[in-house]
């Protein structure tokens, strides 16, 4: 399981809302909640386009995509 608190706050610093952040990244609100709740996982493509939609540096990935959950 990941730790996506870090990955919360950035989709709250650059997008707003996390509805906003599914659309802007083309992906349905359950979607992206399902995701965040560690129910299903992100795929690499989605993973790519979060990452340019919230500016996130090639080598933060692991940190918003990877920590685990302690």
């Amino acid at each position: 399981m990941f730790d996506y608190n870090k990955l919360r706050g950035r989709i709250r610093e650059k997008v707003g809302t996390e509805n906003d952040f599914a659309k802007a990244i083309g992906m349905g609100r359950s979607s992206l909640s399902q995701k965040l709740n560690n129910r299903v996982e992100f795929s690499q493509n989605e993973i790519k386009n979060a990452v340019v939609v919230l500016e996130i540096e090639d080598k933060d990935i692991p940190d918003y995509f990877f920590a685990a959950k302690v």
